[in-house]
């Protein structure tokens, strides 16, 4: 029987996804944390075979949430579960050793499949994810100036976009302020950047605070 912890910080969306997958046989044990620190100490004691995990918690990313789950049980299963596929998250979330990748608006049908296949160590990735993946492979098909980031600098740019300050910042990643500033600077210069500002309009534009 699989044991799946469901995290998310809402309620209500914690509440439908147990029902949607407590009518599935294969699954025995269902749990649910609010965030990714939780995930993280639950992961260490409980031993969940698959986790699904919100792209746009608050607090720690997704991104070091999956390399800290990883990393402490190679053996668990993490899907992640996003409100789009916009590129470059499903590569970069991949490549910290998620095994799965879905959208909010797939139904209940695939969501208990995804949990089926990567807890018989298959990776899943949803239709529009497979699409972003497969165009990123492709030279010259970049969908936004983000995918030239590194997925530390998309980390740091998304707690930027969420008004963090250095400081914080680099406690919630557990690096030093002066690192954090390299990367800001970092990445304005790769985006073409001044500000904060310049940077939020920017990801507005593509669409990707959806995903914070």
């Amino acid at each position: 029987m699989i044991h799946v912890l469901v995290v998310d910080d809402h309620e209500l969306v914690r509440v439908g996804l147990r029902r949607i997958l407590g009518e599935c046989p294969d699954i025995g044990r269902i749990n649910e944390v609010a965030s990714g620190e939780a995930a993280i100490e639950y992961n260490r004691e409980h031993c969940p075979d698959v986790i699904l995990l919100d792209m746009g918690m608050p607090g720690m990313t997704a991104f070091e949430t999956t390399r800290r789950l990883v990393r402490t049980r190679r053996s668990v299963k993490v899907i992640i579960l996003a409100t789009h596929a916009k590129s470059p998250y499903p590569t970069r979330l991949l490549d910290e050793g998620a095994r799965g990748y879905l959208t909010r608006d797939c139904d209940a049908r695939e969501l208990v499949e995804a949990v089926q296949k990567v807890y018989q160590d298959t990776t899943y990735i949803g239709a529009e994810a497979a699409k972003q993946l497969a165009l990123s492979i492709l030279p010259g098909t970049a969908e936004t100036p983000f995918d030239d980031l590194s997925t530390r600098e998309m980390e740091v740019m998304l707690k930027l976009t969420e008004g963090d300050r250095v400081p914080d910042i680099a406690s919630k990643l557990c690096l030093s302020p002066k690192t954090i500033a390299t990367y800001k600077y970092r990445i304005y210069d790769k985006l073409g950047t001044r500000s904060e500002v310049d940077l939020l309009r920017m990801a507005m534009r593509y669409g990707l605070l959806e995903a914070t």
